[in-house]
């Protein structure tokens, strides 16, 4: 209170008597909330470009709204044409009650059997747009169909949106969320398929997925206010069970998620209490999902939920164990153990299930040209920079936390890190995916949030600093040099390299041309009775459904065991049978007119072993058709092929099955109704 403390305040004083202190921190924050501004102005931005940019290219690819009604519902091919007939069954309902009721009491799926449509399948999304689409007065400004796919490419920009954030989160540059979004963007071919799946479940949860990522790498920042920790949790359980909803396969990415959680749990990398709540928020979610899902065995019996309780208790003993149980005797999903055991290498299978996934592309390992185009990009190199220098700071963090718990906390050789690397932690939590680049079906998973991984790296203090350090070149100077110059640096380099080949995109016009299919579809509509029940492939069953209307025998969606042996019966019209037995089978259905596809029963896109009709003798026993080895113990048949016999109209054939309709790709006949 004397001489010395005047003379210290008058030094933080300017001669209008503001405190420079205070006016630093006024500009501090007026700079903190502009950024914040401008950074979150081209995130959105950016986002909506991107939902523009692939809504164009799917336009110019089909010539959307010139085609007519039925092309563009055979657009939507295999699986996603049998989620979208949900949504048109709903609006052409009398009432929302009585649409739901259908759908509860559904005996058009599957011929002969009444099925709950929202407990088998992830369908909810459908059912919330179309009581919207009934509900808002939008009906005579858009189509059904439209406001369909402007919903899932708008969810594109909260994707996109979603990977700026949290790329902007662990950098905390927003300039690394510009490079990730722009990363997103020119490595499209590998990020999302959204322009030609609109409805695949993917396109639905793979936004909330995202959202869930950001919310929880906020989660983990040091020092957050518990309001903030609130919100964020808040945040993580809406997108944790929207995500959790609209995708059947969302168990298995969590269950990565929290295996991951678990390990770094042990190693006190993440703060215990966090890791808590976040298998809470996964076991509710899941739960919930469960019940709306009219108590969905394959929910309840998901070994996420065991996990999550078996971790909770080994936590408590802190040794990395790994306790999973079935509460369920399940068989929902038992088609994907099966085939996880023969793609890892646990033994050859004849299980026709699991070897069509096995000869599926989708299925399969990523082709090479999928990293070529990745590296043209410079994406692939950057990752792999990234995931190094974090690999290394993580096995640190590890290493120096380990050596503490094992000389105790009363020694001063070790001391845990308190608030370890963040950055490093919480991008190992995106990267628990990583074994998903083993499938190109999930890659979209995997390079969506490489291009995240990336760019934050890029744009980290914690990654240049670590390495100017190792170089002895650190000064604080250099690393705000480097962490702004790299990013601009590619993106102007992308900007150049790929502009003109998306604006090329853009202005390349095509058509849909499927004059086969839209044949079928309308003789199917014109010359067969309402209740009529077709059998034929799984792909091209959805689209009957969803233009005709017509019972199916089976369908795409395939966590069913019943539905699985039914298929494999169905497609006895691609083995080697009798016409008896074709016809006995298909009749056990109530089949009332047979499909036949040439490119199935003629195959050759896939190798030998790999094409339908192989895997169907492979699993009767049978020797496969061509040159080529088969095993010993397979025997000839004493049948031809039924898809190519019956062409020939032999007696034998055409007293069970007269044919009438033909063109190059489909041929449809008539079951006789013996007494």
């Amino acid at each position: 209170g004397g001489v010395g403390e005047r003379h210290i305040k008058g030094a933080v004083r300017e001669v209008g008597g503001e405190p420079v202190m205070d006016r630093a921190t006024k500009a501090k924050g007026l700079w903190k909330r502009l950024s914040l501004t401008v950074g979150g102005t081209v995130a959105i931005c950016l986002g909506l470009l991107t939902s523009v940019y692939v809504a164009t290219l799917h336009e110019n690819d089909l010539w959307f709204s010139n085609i007519k009604a039925v092309e563009r519902e055979i657009s939507f091919r295999t699986e996603c044409g049998l989620y979208y007939s949900y949504y048109k069954q709903m609006l052409q309902a009398p009432s929302i009650q009585q649409g739901l009721h259908g759908l509860i009491y559904d005996n058009k799926t599957e011929s002969m059997r009444t099925i709950n449509i929202l407990e088998r399948m992830n369908i909810y999304q459908e059912v919330f747009l179309s009581i919207l689409y009934r509900i808002l007065p939008i009906k005579q400004y858009l189509e059904p169909i439209y406001f369909y796919i402007y919903t899932l490419f708008g969810l594109q920009a909260v994707y996109v949106t979603a990977l700026y954030v949290t790329s902007w989160i662990l950098s905390g540059t927003w300039l690394s969320g510009v490079l990730a979004s722009f990363w997103y963007i020119t490595n499209r071919i590998d990020t999302t398929r959204v322009e030609f799946t609109i409805p695949l479940r993917e396109n639905w949860a793979l936004p909330f997925f995202a959202v869930q990522i950001a919310s929880i790498t906020y989660l983990f920042r040091p020092h957050l206010r518990p309001s903030h920790e609130r919100l964020t949790l808040l945040a993580v359980f809406i997108s944790t069970y929207l995500f959790s909803l609209t995708w059947q396969f969302n168990q298995f990415m969590m269950l990565i998620q929290a295996l991951v959680l678990f390990i770094l749990d042990c190693l006190d990398m993440l703060p215990a209490t966090k890791v808590i709540w976040l298998y809470f928020i996964q076991g509710t979610s899941l739960l919930l999902v469960g019940v709306l899902q009219f108590f969905n065995s394959m929910v309840f019996g998901s070994l996420l939920l065991s996990f999550n309780m078996s971790a909770l208790l080994a936590r408590k003993l802190q040794v990395c164990i790994f306790l999973v149980s079935k509460f369920l005797n399940l068989e929902s999903d038992e088609h994907i153990f099966k085939f996880l055991k023969a793609k890892f290498g646990f033994g050859a299978t004849r299980d026709f299930d699991a070897n069509l996934y096995l000869c599926e592309e989708a299925f399969g390992l990523l082709p090479l040209n999928t990293f070529g185009r990745l590296t043209d990009t410079l994406l692939f190199y950057a990752y792999i920079f990234v995931v190094f220098i974090m690999a290394i700071t993580a096995a640190v963090v590890a290493f120096q936390n380990l050596r503490y718990v094992s000389l105790g906390a009363g020694q001063t050789v070790g001391s845990p890190m308190e608030e370890p690397d963040n950055a490093a932690i919480k991008n190992i939590l995106h990267h628990c995916k990583v074994m998903s680049f083993s499938f190109y079906r999930m890659k979209y998973l995997w390079t969506s949030h490489m291009c995240v991984f990336a760019s934050f790296g890029l744009g980290s203090t914690e990654v240049w600093g670590l390495i100017l350090k190792s170089i002895h070149l650190y000064t604080p100077r250099r690393i705000s040099v480097i962490r702004y110059l790299v990013p601009i640096l590619l993106l102007l380099y992308l900007s150049y390299k790929f502009w003109p080949g998306i604006m090329g995109e853009l202005s390349e016009l095509r058509e849909f041309y499927d004059p086969d299919t839209v044949e079928l579809m309308n003789w199917i509509k014109s010359n067969t009775p309402k209740k009529a029940v077709i059998a034929g492939s799984m792909q091209l069953l959805a689209g009957v459904k969803l233009c005709t209307g017509r019972t199916l025998t089976n369908h795409p969606h395939y966590e069913d065991k019943t539905l699985r042996e039914r298929t494999k019966q169905v497609y006895q019209i691609y083995a080697k049978r009798s016409p008896e037995d074709v016809y006995n089978i298909l009749r056990s259905f109530g089949t009332d007119y047979m499909i036949l596809e040439d490119s199935i029963c003629y195959e050759r896109r896939h190798t030998r072993g790999c094409r339908l009709r192989d895997l169907l003798d492979i699993a009767n026993g049978h020797i496969m058709d061509g040159p080529g080895e088969n095993e010993p113990d397979l025997k000839p048949s004493q049948y031809p092929r039924f898809c190519e016999e019956i062409k020939k109209n032999l007696s034998s054939y055409s007293m069970h099955f007269t044919q009438l309709f033909q063109n190059k790709t489909f041929h449809v006949y008539k079951l006789a109704r013996h007494k």
